[in-house]
């Protein structure tokens, strides 16, 4: 039976990875967010495709550029932690 820590501790550090693979992704809706909203405001264009047409695109761009990065985080957590604790290590 696994013990309280470990399990805690993978955990801890599970969301962790979590975070630190959604932050690119959240950091670009952020900013083209932004940006678009500053543009509607400077320009009164109250168009609703406006905002999700860039945010869409700019999500899809950050995502195909940090797709290694993420993948690779994912396995090393997968190979190094969750892998030896289900193989008995």
């Amino acid at each position: 039976m696994m013990q309280e820590a470990v399990f805690y501790d993978t955990l801890r550090q599970a969301l962790w990875i979590a975070v630190i693979i959604s932050t690119p992704i959240l950091i670009a809706a952020l900013v083209a967010g932004v940006g678009v909203g500053l543009f509607q405001a400077l320009t009164s264009v109250q168009e609703m495709t406006l905002t999700f047409v860039p945010k869409l695109l700019a999500i899809v761009l950050v995502f195909w550029v940090t797709m290694t990065f993420m993948t690779t985080t994912l396995v090393d957590f997968f190979t190094q932690r969750i892998i030896p604790m289900i193989a008995g290590g």
